[in-house]
């Protein structure tokens, strides 16, 4: 290599390090004509251009900076979004299983009372079946009253069918969801 190549080669390396930056007011006035429209015609990159004594060319290269930055952005808001939305998804989702899982019990305990007292008199049947709904928490399906005491509800209890339909536990849920 002579001299002279040299010498060319540092002053390209020097032109890239001599980058004017923009001022505060130049980005200022280009950040306010990106939130009026942050697509750039050629109309309108000339007259910034003129405005902030800047080449087209450097308009141009912001706009577009600032647009991959600007999506980015979003992006990034968008992703936290569906993130928060999923773990209370999640969250609701553990909780109702949870419940279902409670639910379960609670009938199979009432399936199994009902079959152990087949042969039990009716009053003594009543207060097994109030007690047993207090214990587990649920709201008292009985009120000690013979009229809440139907053969259906026993049906859907024992696994019968009845106005509940099949006891099958996805039908059962689905008919009382509807």
């Amino acid at each position: 290599m002579d001299y002279h190549h040299i010498q060319s080669s540092v002053r390209k390396n020097e032109l890239k390090f001599q980058k004017k930056r923009l001022t505060q007011d130049q980005v200022s006035l280009l950040e306010k004509s990106f939130n009026f429209n942050n697509k750039l015609d050629p109309d309108r990159r000339s007259q910034l251009a003129h405005q902030l004594g800047l080449p087209p060319r450097k308009v141009a290269i912001w706009y577009q900076n600032k647009r991959a930055r600007w999506k980015n952005e979003n992006l990034e808001v968008d992703h936290k979004a569906l993130q928060l939305r999923l773990e209370n998804l999640l969250a609701d989702n553990e909780r109702l299983q949870s419940e279902v899982g409670r639910l379960k019990q609670e009938l199979h305990k009432a399936q199994e009372m009902l079959l152990s007292v087949n042969n039990t008199p009716y009053s003594s049947l009543s207060s097994q079946i109030s007690s047993s709904c207090d214990e587990v928490g649920s709201s008292s399906l009985v009120h000690g009253s013979r009229n809440h005491l139907d053969k259906d509800f026993f049906a859907c209890l024992i696994g019968g069918e009845g106005q509940f339909g099949n006891t099958n536990d996805q039908e059962f849920f689905r008919s009382s969801i509807s």
